[in-house]
């Protein structure tokens, strides 16, 4: 998804704008969250970018879109662009503890 939201419009408080923009992506994140696996994939994984215009995107964490859409706001853009892309995910062991080990 690669897409420009307007934060002011018309007969809308910015706030319920952002509001609607929060629950677009929340919806879109999960739609793709939902879609079967590829083979030997443990999980969907997104690669995600925010920016004022598509030009100065920078990339951030799936977790981070509310913080970022909020920044938007406090900042007073007129629009929002974001991108996100979902790619497969393997999960990665974590190392255990020297201290786990001892006891």
């Amino acid at each position: 998804m690669k897409k420009t939201f307007p934060i002011k419009v018309a007969n809308n408080a910015p706030e319920r704008v952002v509001e609607a923009i929060k629950s677009e992506l929340r919806k879109y994140v999960k739609r793709e969250r939902k879609k079967k696996l590829p083979e030997g994939v443990d999980f969907w994984d997104f690669d995600c970018k925010v920016g004022e215009k598509a030009e100065l995107a920078t990339d951030l964490h799936v977790a981070e879109i509310n913080e970022a859409i909020d920044h938007a706001l406090a900042e007073n853009w007129d629009a929002v662009y974001f991108e996100i892309v979902a790619k497969p995910g393997i999960r990665t062991r974590k190392p255990k503890a020297a201290d786990s080990a001892e006891s």
